[in-house]
C-alpha cells in the first residue's frame, strides 16, 4: 500500500516536538520551548508562515538565507514536478548528465570571465570542503588562512576554517595547517603569506555571523597580496551570494576576481539541496589531471536531476523577478527605517549590512537605570539582550528573527528578497515597539531576561560523561 503523505500530515502534524524530543535532538526542543519558538507551522508561502491555528508569521530569516525567492515558489515547484513526470535517467554516474551541464552553463554565464568550471555537490559545507581540496591540489601547498569570526560550515574541514570555539568545542583536533587572521589587518596577512606555503585565503566578503563588513580597501588589497604570493582567493558566497547582498555575488561590491567561489542555499530554490564550487579551468584540471583521476573528487547526489532542475528554476526566477535589484531596494528601505530607530532608541549601537543581509547591534545604554539592568543580564549571559529582542518579536508580533551568533547582542535579519513595503513597515514598527518596552523599568522584558539568564546558567552545569556501559 503506497504512503498517503497527506493523510499522515493531517493525522499527526502537531507531534513535531515530541517526536524530536524522543528520536532527534531533545536539547534543541528545550531551547525552542524556552524562547517560545515551539510553533507548529502548517503552511508556507513567499515571506510568510502559518501555524496550525492559522496565525501568520513574517519570516525574516528565510531558512538562514535559503529562501531568497520566498518559500514554495510555484516556478520551482513546477520544475520539480516536470522532472518527476519525465522519468529521466538519474545518477547513472558513468555518464554526463544533461541537466547538470545546463545548470553549469547558466552559473558560468553569471560569473566573471575567468571562472569557467563547476563542481556540483549538496551543501555549503561540502562546497567549502571541495574548495579546500581544489586549492591544495592546484598550488601543491597545504596551509589555509581564514578570517576570524567567519563561518564556513560544520564538517571537520570547513570547521577548521572557523575561529568560533563554541562550534569547535568537543570535536578534537581538526585539519592541521589552518590559521586565522584578523579582518582589516593587512600587515598580519602579508606576514603569513610571505612564507610561500599558503594554498588559499578563504573568506566571506560579508560575514554571516554578525554581518561584519571589512573596510573598503581591505578585500582588494588582500586579493593583491594573494596574487603576489601565489595564494588562491576562495570566496564563500553560500549565504551572501545569489542576490542576497544586492549584487549577484557579494564580491562584486569590491570588484574582486576570486579563484574559487562556493555557492549553495538559494541555488536549491528551497526544495532539494544543491551547491557548487565554481573555479578557474586550470585549477579544476589540477584536480582531475589524468584519466585515472576523472572522479577523484565526487559525490553521489551532486548532479541529481531534481537539484539541477531546482537550480535552473531558481536562476530563472531571479532573472524574471529582478531579485538582485529588488534585494538592494528592500535592503535600503529596511536600513533607512532601522537607522531612524537608532536616533530614537539608545539601545541600538549600529545598523549595518548590504542588501537583505542586515545586523542590528545593541549596546549598553546611557541612562543609569537601563545601564544597570543591561549589565546584570549581560554578565549573567553575554549578548542576552539580543535574545530579549528576538522573543517578543515572535510572541507579540509574529516575526521570526534570531541573534547573529553566540554571545552577540545582535539581531540578524536575512529576509526573502520579495518583502513588500507593508512587510518593511511592520518589521520596523515591531522593532520600535519592542525597544520601547525595553525602556520600561521595572518591566516584563527585563524579568524575561533574568529568567533566560537563569535557564542558560542551569544548562551550563557539567553533565556526567557517557560511560562505556551506557
Amino acid at each position: 500500500m503506497p504512503l498517503d503523505i497527506k493523510k499522515l500530515v493531517a493525522e499527526r502534524l502537531g507531534e513535531n516536538y515530541s517526536l524530536h524530543e524522543q528520536y532527534v535532538n531533545p536539547t534543541l526542543v528545550r531551547v525552542l520551548r524556552t524562547i517560545g519558538f515551539d510553533k507548529v507551522y502548517a503552511r508556507a508561502q513567499g515571506q510568510y508562515l502559518w501555524d496550525k491555528e492559522g496565525n501568520r508569521y513574517l519570516d525574516m530569516l528565510s531558512g538562514y538565507g535559503v529562501y531568497n525567492l520566498g518559500r514554495n515558489h510555484p516556478a520551482v515547484k513546477e520544475a520539480v514536478r516536470d522532472v518527476l513526470d519525465l522519468d529521466l535517467p538519474n545518477m547513472v554516474q558513468m555518464d554526463c548528465s544533461f541537466l547538470s551541464g545546463l545548470l553549469a552553463e547558466q552559473l558560468i554565464k553569471r560569473c566573471p570571465p575567468h571562472i569557467q568550471a563547476v563542481f556540483f555537490c549538496n551543501s555549503g559545507t561540502e562546497s567549502v570542503e571541495g574548495a579546500i581540496k581544489f586549492a591544495r591540489a592546484a598550488t601543491g601547498r597545504s596551509k589555509l588562512l581564514f578570517l576570524d569570526h567567519s563561518f564556513h560550515g560544520l564538517s571537520c574541514g570547513s570547521l577548521s576554517l572557523m575561529g568560533n570555539e563554541e562550534f569547535r568545542e568537543g570535536f578534537g583536533n581538526l585539519l592541521p595547517d589552518t590559521e586565522a587572521v584578523e579582518m582589516n589587518d593587512l600587515d598580519a596577512l602579508e606576514k603569513k603569506l610571505k612564507g610561500g606555503d599558503v594554498a588559499a585565503l578563504v573568506l566571506e566578503c560579508i560575514q554571516g555571523k554578525g554581518i561584519n563588513i571589512p573596510n573598503d580597501d581591505y578585500l582588494p588589497k588582500a586579493q593583491a597580496l594573494c596574487r603576489e604570493h601565489g595564494t588562491l582567493l576562495v570566496v564563500d558566497e553560500v549565504q551572501s551570494g545569489l542576490g542576497r547582498s544586492g549584487k549577484f555575488f557579494s564580491f562584486e561590491h569590491w570588484g574582486l576576481e576570486p579563484d574559487i567561489i562556493t555557492v549553495a542555499k538559494t541555488l536549491s530554490g528551497g526544495y532539494v539541496p544543491c551547491a557548487a564550487a565554481l573555479t578557474r579551468r586550470e585549477i579544476y584540471q589540477k584536480v582531475f589531471s589524468r584519466m585515472d583521476r576523472c572522479v577523484v573528487h565526487s559525490t553521489s547526489f551532486g548532479r541529481n536531476n531534481l537539484a539541477m532542475a531546482c537550480g535552473l528554476a531558481a536562476l530563472t526566477v531571479m532573472d524574471d523577478e529582478k531579485l538582485v535589484e529588488r534585494a538592494a531596494n528592500v535592503g535600503k528601505k529596511l536600513m533607512d527605517g532601522l537607522r531612524k530607530l537608532q536616533e530614537k532608541h539608545e539601545f541600538i549601537k549600529d545598523v549595518r549590512g548590504k542588501g537583505c543581509m542586515i545586523a542590528i547591534e545593541f549596546g549598553e545604554p546611557k541612562s543609569l537605570k537601563l545601564k544597570l539592568s543591561w549589565k546584570a543580564v549581560d554578565m549573567a549571559n553575554k549578548g542576552l539582550f539580543g535574545q530579549m529582542v528576538v522573543i517578543p518579536l515572535m510572541s507579540k508580533h509574529r516575526i521570526l528573527t534570531q541573534v547573529a551568533g553566540h554571545g552577540m547582542a545582535t539581531v540578524r535579519i536575512l529576509p526573502p528578497l520579495i518583502l513588500t513595503d507593508e512587510d518593511i513597515h511592520d518589521f520596523v514598527s515591531a522593532m520600535d515597539d519592542v525597544l520601547s518596552d525595553a525602556h520600561k523599568l521595572p518591566g516584563p522584558m527585563w524579568d524575561m531576561g533574568m529568567n533566560l539568564a537563569k535557564a542558560a546558567m542551569s544548562s551550563r552545569k557539567p553533565q556526567p560523561a557517557v560511560s562505556e556501559k551506557a
